[in-house]
């Protein structure tokens, strides 16, 4: 099969350092070269795969000081893919909606995974309007504000099994918990300091700050570093991160908000660490409650439950992740869809998501009250 994928440009395929949806991107293309298929990745020239790459730009645009704003580099990207589109039985992007205008007459080869937050107001009328265009989730919670877009399938992500070696003794070794991910409000580093300091456990904190969120860290988090038991270490690589969670006794996941996925639980899992998480988004899709984690709703739960989170079998963690969140696995859903694509094309009377993957139910929708609140907060980034 010839299929094109369309990363984000802000980050390379794959990331140097932060980048949840470019590493998401890398993983499944990979895997589909692994598996036979002609694969043409459209990203950043910075970028390293076994498929053909078609730079479209000249390094990820987070890293290049020279680039204000990042939608001509989108545009030109998506001219290079619409001219060369009669190439590929399939064409699967991961910019969110940006090319549905410009590809809608060619919905039947189209495919698009959202991988960022679907709660806000403004989402609603504009899947409506397009709702030709077939989507795939990465969780069902993402979904839920809009389920009557035309999604086709849930595919939750997966990872390489030999990407990460995991640490199966007792407590991981290091004696700390882990942060890591990306400073921000919804993110809520201050829950997991607080954690820390309540439990007199030490907490590393392994996070990106983002230009949009260098107040909140410098007012709000910077301050709470001084104290004992918390260690920043900064944004680091795919190596260093492996240690880090090997190392760690659990991974710390508080976060306030409706999280899409959230990667950075999988590859805890992949090390044999289990996760303390709250239940926001798709927490409960990706931790099971007892088996690879806790989730809790309340700080005070969540102080119960750290000495139980840290107590779970770390074998048992990385066998459910070996089980359900393989690259493997990921690619071959993601093959069955393509596959039911090409035969709506020869048949265009069917329905593709009857074709698909089983419909997952859906959560309970957001409130009102949560999309007003969505629709204040900064949109969250492609990354």
């Amino acid at each position: 099969m010839k299929i094109a994928q369309i990363a984000p440009l802000f980050e390379s395929v794959p990331p140097r350092l932060y980048g949840g949806t470019e590493r998401v991107v890398s993983y499944l293309t990979e895997e589909l070269v692994n598996q036979g298929h002609q694969v043409t990745l459209f990203a950043s020239a910075d970028s390293v795969t076994t498929a053909e790459l078609v730079a479209c730009s000249t390094r990820a645009l987070r890293l290049d000081a020279s680039v204000r704003d990042p939608i001509p580099h989108f545009m030109l990207m998506l001219d290079e893919v619409r001219e060369r589109a009669e190439e590929f039985d399939v064409l699967h992007f991961h910019i969110d909606y940006l090319h549905f205008p410009l590809f809608r007459p060619d919905a039947t080869r189209i495919l698009t995974t959202l991988h960022g937050r679907q709660d806000l107001a403004d989402h609603k009328g504009f899947y409506l309007r397009f709702d030709d265009m077939p989507l795939v989730s990465i969780s069902d919670a993402q979904r839920a504000p809009i389920g009557r877009a035309n999604f086709v399938a849930t595919v939750h992500h997966g990872i390489p099994l030999d990407l990460h070696r995991p640490n199966l003794g007792a407590g991981g070794g290091g004696g700390y918990l882990a942060f890591l991910g990306r400073i921000s409000p919804e993110k809520r580093p201050d829950r997991a300091i607080a954690v820390a300091r309540a439990t007199g456990m030490p907490l590393k904190i392994a996070a990106k700050v983002d230009k949009t969120d260098e107040a909140y860290f410098r007012e709000t988090i910077a301050p709470l570093l001084e104290g004992p038991h918390v260690e920043f270490v900064g944004e680091i690589n795919e190596r260093e991160k492996s240690e880090f969670l090997s190392e760690a006794g659990a991974l710390l996941f508080p976060v306030d908000w409706p999280e899409p996925f959230g990667l950075v639980m999988i590859e805890a899992m992949a090390c044999g660490t289990p996760v303390l998480a709250f239940r926001c988004g798709s927490v409960p899709e990706i931790v099971e409650d007892g088996v690879t984690g806790r989730i809790v709703e309340t700080m005070d739960e969540a102080l119960c439950a750290v000495p139980q989170v840290l107590a779970l079998d770390r074998r048992a963690v990385r066998r459910r992740f070996e089980e359900r969140f393989s690259a493997a696995r990921m690619a071959r859903d993601y093959l069955r869809i393509y596959r039911s694509m090409l035969r709506k094309q020869d048949a265009p009377q069917e329905d593709l998501a009857e074709d698909s993957l089983a419909e997952p139910s859906l959560l309970s929708p957001i409130s009102d009250a949560k999309y007003r609140e969505g629709a204040e907060k900064r949109a969250a980034d492609l990354a």
